[in-house]
């Protein structure tokens, strides 16, 4: 599986991030332009994820992510998770949204 850190995404220009959290936890902030898509909806919302460009796949620590990751990479998508996810995001001090 490949993997990156939040630093590295930070500095990713234009990058696709899904955000494999439950809508309540992605509410509470999120990385600015993550699409949310929760790890329980994943297989029913395939076809919103794009198979053109990288997708960076994020949760809270790093867990769901990952096996969102290799969920998406078996579906043949080029995945991407993101070590340490959003507590490791926001831990950097890089930006947050919150709806």
């Amino acid at each position: 599986m490949q993997q990156i850190t939040v630093d590295q995404l930070a500095t990713t220009p234009d990058a696709h991030v899904i955000d494999v959290r439950e809508p309540d936890e992605y509410r509470t902030g999120h990385i600015p332009g993550a699409t949310n898509i929760p790890l329980s909806q994943l297989g029913d919302r395939l076809g919103e994820i794009p198979t053109e460009v990288t997708v960076h796949v994020i949760c809270q620590s790093g867990g769901r992510s990952a096996r969102a990751t290799e969920a998406l990479a078996a579906a043949g998508v080029d995945a991407i998770n993101v070590a340490g996810g959003t507590s490791a995001w926001t831990g950097a001090g890089h930006p947050v949204d919150a709806a």
